[in-house]
């Protein structure tokens, strides 16, 4: 008997359901991971979604801070098509949280025991209102210098500087040398990131909680943060003539090829030192900046983790899944220059200078001295750490005075609370 129509339809109907909500096998991931050192790091994490047949489709974004990668994603969001996964850092996750539009990660987070090995700081950036929302990559650590040991041989600097006296000593002797001293690219969050060093070893972890962390208005206003724009206006003399609007990865190319001595950066730039295939202690050094021995300031990539259809739920736990896998948080920090985002991974494939940053961070966590860096949103929401962009960054390109620099940032501050 020869079926109707409606028998072949219905008949059908649950192939063409099949097919409407298919698994989709892919990720697409919003970063600021380009230049060579990060791009290799993040080809670890590919590598690892493609040997579980999920492919990758990248959204990079260049500039560094992920202030232009907020912008595209801002756009992406309203359209209603929002990527997979987002790199994110600190308050930035609680905003996008707070708006409904992350995943909850919840049952991963619980059949991967993931409360019992992150440290409880880099949690108070991955979850909202107690549920997971996002996977933390690494813990960065900001207040580091990078040396180039030839330099420093060149020009007579036989010890790392322990103090800030010595680090200008430093300084001089390499600029009455006649090579540029402190390689600097002039972007407002590289400014800042100095900003957080030089206040953390200007008045000690105490002042900078009081300040950075709890925007206290007499620590900012104080004679202490005015010796820290004192020591910035220092620093404004070391940097060479090119500096603005240059990329953090092109200053480490200057450490790197020998035409300056200093960067103070986070430790993602060893990774650049490592991509040119130099090797620390014997090419370059590493160290806190001079006065931070003890204290760390920290920033935590991660991914945040957005609301998907369910055909894209499974390749998006994946991801999940695979950033958090003890492999790959050694494979891709040893890689990226940063420390795991987990307390359980060995040290063994790290390098020396990876070894200090997890020893480092393991004792500064002990100590009370693990501070959330204000230059990368681990201090305060992005309004606040904007609102001292905008200040340091006009006195650094500036002849503003220390003291109008402490008044302006007392009420940029507040205007952004």
């Amino acid at each position: 008997m020869k079926k109707s129509k409606l028998t072949l339809l219905a008949a059908a109907l649950p192939l063409l359901l099949n097919s409407a909500y298919a698994e989709n096998k892919e990720v697409e991931v919003l970063h600021w991971w380009t230049s060579g050192g990060e791009a290799k790091a993040l080809n670890v994490l590919k590598e690892d979604l493609e040997s579980q047949g999920i492919s990758w489709k990248d959204m990079p974004v260049a500039g560094g801070g992920g202030s232009d990668a907020m912008t595209v994603l801002r756009s992406r969001v309203q359209a209603g098509n929002p990527a997979t996964a987002v790199q994110m850092l600190g308050f930035d996750i609680q905003d996008w949280a707070a708006e409904g539009a992350l995943a909850n990660l919840n049952d991963l987070a619980k059949a991967e025991n993931w409360d019992a090995v992150i440290p409880a700081a880099l949690q108070s950036f991955s979850k909202y209102e107690g549920n997971w929302v996002a996977a933390p990559v690494n813990v960065h650590s900001t207040n580091w210098v990078w040396a180039s040991k030839k330099v420093m041989d060149e020009v007579g600097i036989t010890e790392v500087p322990k103090n800030w006296d010595e680090f200008v000593t430093a300084l001089d002797k390499v600029k009455a040398a006649g090579k540029t001293a402190l390689a600097h690219g002039g972007q407002p969050w590289q400014d800042a990131t100095i900003f957080d060093g030089v206040v953390l070893t200007t008045g000690g972890p105490e002042f900078y909680q009081k300040a950075m962390i709890d925007l206290d208005k007499e620590a900012l206003t104080s004679d202490t943060m005015k010796t820290a724009f004192d020591r910035m206006r220092q620093l404004r003399g070391y940097v060479d003539d090119n500096f603005s609007g240059r990329d953090w990865n092109l200053a480490s190319a200057m450490v790197i090829k020998e035409e300056a001595a200093f960067q103070i950066m986070g430790d993602w730039a060893k990774g650049e030192f490592i991509a040119a295939e130099k090797v620390p202690g014997e090419d370059f050094l590493c160290f806190r900046v001079p006065g931070t021995e003890g204290m760390v300031t920290f920033n935590s990539d991660q991914f945040a983790m957005f609301k998907v259809g369910e055909d894209s739920a499974a390749a998006q736990a994946a991801m999940a899944k695979s950033v958090e896998s003890p492999v790959f948080q050694s494979a891709f920090n040893v890689v990226k220059g940063s420390a795991p985002a987990r307390t359980d991974v060995p040290n063994d494939a790290f390098d020396d200078c990876g070894k200090k940053a997890m020893a480092d961070l393991a004792a500064a966590s002990e100590a009370g001295t693990l501070l959330g860096s204000m230059a990368h949103g681990h201090a305060a929401p992005a309004g606040i750490k904007n609102a001292l962009y905008d200040v340091v960054t006009n006195h650094f390109n500036s002849d503003m005075s220390s003291d109008d620099a402490v008044k302006q940032l007392a009420e940029a501050i507040q205007g952004a609370m």
